[in-house]
């Protein structure tokens, strides 16, 4: 199916050939006609599947169909509800891009900057408005915005709305929207929370599910190296240094971690910036920009930014820290790869990520194969004193202190060396005559309560 099957009116056409698009993606395939159709829509897709042009294109359609009075103000007859600025920014980009060519004005509104440049843009009266919670809320509350003769609701990425706690925000906003409507919800994975949220704002809607389609992510190179947690750091730089990668997104899992990396890479040479929660809006969005145009070659993100950064040509993406969440790795690594293009994802995985990785390969139903054809396995084996075997054939161990070995109950504690937790070691899992202060090396293992020291080794004894 092509574009053109789809009844489109000649500018939206217009607009989608000078972006190239010709053959819509299957999201797109199937949701568009559902909602020139005027039903409400339920989808489940994961990101990169081309799913924000499924509803903006229908939306632009039916504001064409029916054009507001001339010499009246625009009022807001859609609004499309996100849980990031980022994500925000991008939507409505999409809606500028697909509506080039129209007299549909479309805004977006989020919090972390001034409100009153907002606030006069919406003066003047706008087709379409993107938001975040927040920032929706505090102008609704002002008299600024008002979405009595709102015609189309978009819920997207409702399942990470749901995990941020907006819950109570989603529920204030709908009380002012009008009954009817046309509405679309938009979620990456579908929990029962997220389909009880569906069913207070869907009317008999027609359900579209892309998930299995890409759920494999076969348009995407995936390979992972198995690695000590305190070599993660040499071997990403290794790896960007010597594979010809002229950019990369990498994502950690926490802020501190985003900022560490950034800083490492920097002192290498590497040009960095960080992007997360802390920062200000003008500093993600400058570091997005930098990004975008290849100022700057690596940007480390926080999941939270895994859904709200599109970048064409993005050459590969890096777990330096798996997520804890299987489908998070798919939101992940569908920053490169986007609406079936070719990609590339690496992921750096050390003991302790073990779990999270079974669970990401039952997930995608089979196994990401061990990186074999990137150039740093060979650098790192002969740079990292501590890799004493080829990557894939790493060993566990680990090195730490002993804080305390009560020797009389036959249990005591290591301090791991890397992390500065605290692992507990029963009389078995140590060697005879050890003490306090002891520097060993050891390996870890889940016990009942949690991880625990097993096979310590006294240094140099």
């Amino acid at each position: 199916m092509s574009f053109e099957k789809l009844n489109l009116s000649e500018p939206i056409q217009r607009a989608l050939k000078s972006e190239g698009y010709t053959n819509p993606t299957p999201i797109q395939a199937k949701s568009i006609p559902i909602l020139l159709d005027h039903k409400d829509l339920l989808g489940c897709a994961q990101t990169g599947t081309g799913k924000t042009a499924a509803f903006a294109i229908p939306i632009i359609q039916s504001i064409l169909n029916n054009p507001s009075s001339p010499g009246r103000q625009k009022r807001i007859r859609a609004l499309v509800l996100c849980p990031t600025r980022e994500l925000a920014a991008q939507i409505d980009k999409s809606f500028t891009v697909y509506g080039r060519y129209t007299n549909i004005k479309s805004t977006v509104i989020f919090g972390g900057v001034p409100q009153r440049p907002q606030q006069e843009i919406l003066k003047q009266g706008v087709d379409i408005l993107t938001a975040t919670p927040g920032r929706l809320l505090d102008l609704i509350g002002q008299g600024l915005i008002s979405l009595d003769k709102l015609e189309w609701f978009v819920l997207d990425e409702a399942d990470l709305m749901l995990d941020m706690g907006f819950i109570p925000d989603i529920k204030r906003i709908i009380a002012h929207l009008p009954s009817k409507r046309q509405s679309v919800f938009l979620s990456a994975t579908m929990p029962p929370d997220a389909v009880k949220l569906a069913s207070t704002i869907l009317h008999k809607p027609v359900s579209v599910d892309v998930t299995e389609q890409i759920s494999s992510a076969d348009d995407i190179n995936q390979s992972i190296f198995f690695v000590n947690k305190p070599d993660k750091g040499a071997l990403l730089i290794d790896v960007l240094n010597h594979n010809n990668i002229d950019n990369a997104l990498v994502f950690t899992r926490t802020k501190h971690g985003a900022d560490k990396v950034a800083r490492s890479l920097n002192k290498a040479g590497i040009q960095s910036q960080a992007i997360h929660g802390n920062k200000t809006q003008n500093s993600r969005t400058k570091a997005l920009g930098d990004f975008k145009s290849r100022r700057t070659r690596v940007l480390v993100a926080t999941d939270i930014a895994a859904r709200g950064i599109d970048v064409s040509g993005l050459q590969m993406v890096i777990n330096y820290e798996l997520p804890n969440v299987a489908e998070m790795y798919v939101h992940r690594i569908g920053r490169t790869g986007r609406a079936g293009a070719g990609g590339t994802a690496l992921s750096f995985c050390d003991t302790l990520e073990k779990p999270h990785l079974a669970e990401i390969h039952k997930l995608l139903a089979k196994k990401i194969p061990v990186a074999t054809d990137f150039k740093s396995i060979n650098q790192v084996n002969s740079q990292l004193s501590q890799i004493k075997t080829p990557l894939n054939q790493l060993n566990n161990m680990k090195t730490g202190k002993v804080k305390f070995f009560n020797r009389e109950k036959g249990f005591g504690f290591i301090k791991d060396d890397e992390s500065g937790q605290d692992y507990f070691v029963h009389k078995n899992g140590l060697v005879d005559h050890i003490k306090d202060g002891d520097e060993v090396s050891y390996e870890l293992e889940k016990g009942p309560k949690g991880m625990n020291a097993v096979k310590v080794k006294v240094k140099n004894r």
